[in-house]
């Protein structure tokens, strides 16, 4: 069985399948300790354009957040995060106050990013002085985010898995060969189902992957 298993994981990652989120994403994201140092409201700051005047920092940083992206870091962990104002669907014509919003505070804009971090969906919350290029802003888990992740995966991993199992089939029967176990398809448990000891090897085994 460990000798399957292992040979299951090595076709998964030879065939581009593993998976972007880990299965207990809510589990991750509470249990974490970076998780736990980000979701507390923390001190951010903007990092692009550090060879401009303040003026014309600022002003670009205006500009980035209507374009729909910047990037700011976490300065109690060190944390850097390249933003992007979108709902998961994808880009807009035009960015919405949903993700970014200027007329709450004059002197301030409020910003939401949703993403994929180290397995699991979260959304940035915040808020940045326009002037100082500072702010305050945490992590929560994004839950309908991370439901329409896995039942995406879901489905993505198993239509791969049925094409390389009848490429595995069709390769055995030209060649006469002895038979290879392929991965089998119906091994991977559903984003609600029970899981399986292949599914929770998979994500253990999770890199990480931008949104």
């Amino acid at each position: 069985a460990a000798a399957h298993q292992a040979d299951s994981m090595f076709h998964l990652l030879q065939y581009g399948l593993m998976p972007r989120v880990v299965q207990d994403q809510s589990h991750k994201f509470e249990t974490d300790e970076l998780f736990r140092k980000l979701s507390e409201d923390s001190e951010i700051r903007v990092t692009t354009y550090r060879d401009k005047s303040p003026e014309e920092r600022s002003q670009r940083f205006i500009n980035d957040c209507k374009e729909g992206h910047t990037c700011v870091a976490f300065l109690n962990t060190g944390v850097n995060l390249m933003l992007q104002f979108w709902p998961p669907s994808g880009p807009t014509e035009k960015v919405t106050k949903e993700y970014v919003d200027f007329d709450k505070d004059p002197t301030k804009v409020v910003l939401k990013s949703r993403f994929i971090m180290n397995g699991v969906c979260v959304q940035l919350r915040g808020w940045v002085d326009i002037k100082r290029l500072d702010g305050v802003a945490r992590l929560e888990f994004d839950y309908d985010l991370a439901d329409r992740q896995h039942q995406q995966e879901d489905k993505t991993v198993r239509a791969r898995l049925r094409d390389y199992e009848e490429r595995q089939i069709k390769t055995e029967f030209v060649s006469g060969g002895p038979h290879l176990m392929p991965v089998q398809s119906n091994q991977l448990s559903s984003s609600t189902g029970p899981e399986s000891s292949t599914s929770r090897t998979l994500h253990q085994n999770h890199r990480y992957h931008p949104y």
